[in-house]
């Protein structure tokens, strides 16, 4: 396998949920639809933030490469991951890791709690897709916790990195998956209508 190649899915432990051959597809743009440079901004902030949780993502898995090989213990690669942007969320309850897992909880709760309200009213045919992404979320934000879970387990059982491998796998497959479908199915919304009301 080399660099550039994914990793093959998660085969071991069905995701409940996870089903990519379900997902619905946002109703096109109407025709004749211009979109500014003002627009066009908001769709690459979209981006931006998704390259930026995908940079994070590498980070996580070079810290796990180094629980393996020693170079960092487990609690060093917990307090790392739970300091992250992609881990904080409001409302997943009883979450210990507040962290990688800061940024994509935080940025997954904004969209639940503002953004996707916004599309949801500005084009109800939308609703499939919001309701879609939501879902993705939560399934997301537990794969996250198993991550920390399996760092857990490695305190009790030294050397057996088959749980954190496996967690680590899912965390790669969902938010890739993920990112590509939201940026796929909402960019061009994002351009017509904002982040919020009244933006463009």
């Amino acid at each position: 396998m080399t660099e550039h190649d994914p990793e093959p899915p998660l085969g071991s432990r069905p995701l409940t949920g996870w089903d990519e051959s379900g997902r619905p597809v946002a109703p096109p743009a109407p025709p004749g639809q211009v979109y500014g440079p003002r627009a066009r901004a908001v769709g690459a902030h979209l981006v931006d933030v998704h390259d930026h949780l995908r940079r994070e993502l590498a980070q996580v898995r070079d810290l796990l490469d180094q629980v393996r090989t020693g170079a960092v213990g487990v609690d060093r690669a917990r307090g790392t991951l739970n300091a992250m942007t992609m881990r904080r969320n409001d409302w997943t309850l009883g979450a210990y890791c507040a962290s990688y897992c800061t940024l994509v909880t935080g940025h997954h709760g904004l969209e639940d709690r503002a953004i996707f309200p916004h599309l949801r009213g500005s084009d109800a045919r939308l609703g499939p897709v919001l309701d879609r992404l939501e879902q993705e979320h939560m399934i997301i934000h537990e794969v996250i916790e198993e991550v920390d879970r399996a760092l857990v387990a490695i305190i009790d059982s030294p050397g057996d990195y088959g749980r954190l491998d496996e967690a680590v796998r899912a965390l790669t497959d969902t938010l890739l998956s993920h990112l590509a479908y939201e940026e796929e199915q909402i960019v061009e919304p994002l351009e017509r209508f904002g982040f919020y009301p009244g933006q463009l």
